[in-house]
């Protein structure tokens, strides 16, 4: 008698669920069992009851070969990572190299080139493109223009009062030289006058007489 084909979703009646996962985990534990003993192959198997209770297999040391599943999926997930980082670089730089492309063809459109196979649509944007371009370039022109006039007037505001401190500073230095010009001149004009009185005085005490001595009148 041939045994019907199981349909595959879950058993809801409780008790032929647990025969048949009594029936189905012995069987796939006997698998594992003989594709260790066949194929001399490294089998662990771990099976967890809908209660909670464990049953596992391992052909050498289920520790070991936990740790080593492990290591290999961690390998195989940053093969995967890197892998997938691979395809994002190339995916970028496909998309830079196709912006640069786009960027290059509007350049040689802007500068005149390359316009016969352009639509009057086309055309009238690059045209549009040129009129915005140049009212920017203007404007730029004109704000540095004005920040220059700028620069010159504070340039020209400092020369002007640095020419007015020199200025003071000259005249307050002639007033001062002739200032001292004047007090030499006086005290000359002293010295001067001090000479001329202690002449006069030296005359009138020095006066003396040479020759012999004369009889004086007695009147």
């Amino acid at each position: 008698m041939v045994r019907g084909k199981v349909e595959m979703k879950r058993i809801e009646n409780a008790s032929t669920r647990q025969v048949t996962f009594s029936k189905r985990r012995n069987g796939l534990l006997k698998k594992a069992f003989e594709l260790s003993v066949l194929c001399d192959a490294e089998v662990a198997l771990i099976i967890f009851s809908q209660k909670g209770r464990l049953y596992e297999f391992s052909s050498s040391d289920m520790q070991r070969s936990i740790q080593k599943y492990l290591e290999l999926t961690k390998e195989r997930h940053a093969s995967m990572e890197s892998e997938q980082h691979m395809q994002h670089l190339k995916h970028e730089t496909a998309m830079i190299s196709r912006k640069i492309e786009l960027l290059e063809n509007s350049r040689r459109k802007l500068l005149g080139h390359n316009l016969g196979t352009c639509s009057m649509e086309e055309l009238q944007d690059i045209d549009k493109q040129l009129q915005g371009s140049l009212k920017n370039i203007r404007s730029r022109k004109a704000q540095l223009f004005k920040e220059e006039i700028g620069k010159l007037q504070t340039k020209e505001k400092f020369l002007l009062e640095e020419n007015e401190r020199l200025r003071e500073k000259i005249m307050k230095y002639l007033q001062i030289g002739l200032k001292q010009r004047h007090v030499q001149e006086k005290v000359g004009q002293q010295e001067i006058g001090s000479c001329s009185r202690s002449t006069q005085c030296s005359e009138v005490v020095t006066e003396l007489f040479i020759g012999p001595p004369t009889a004086k009148k007695i009147s």
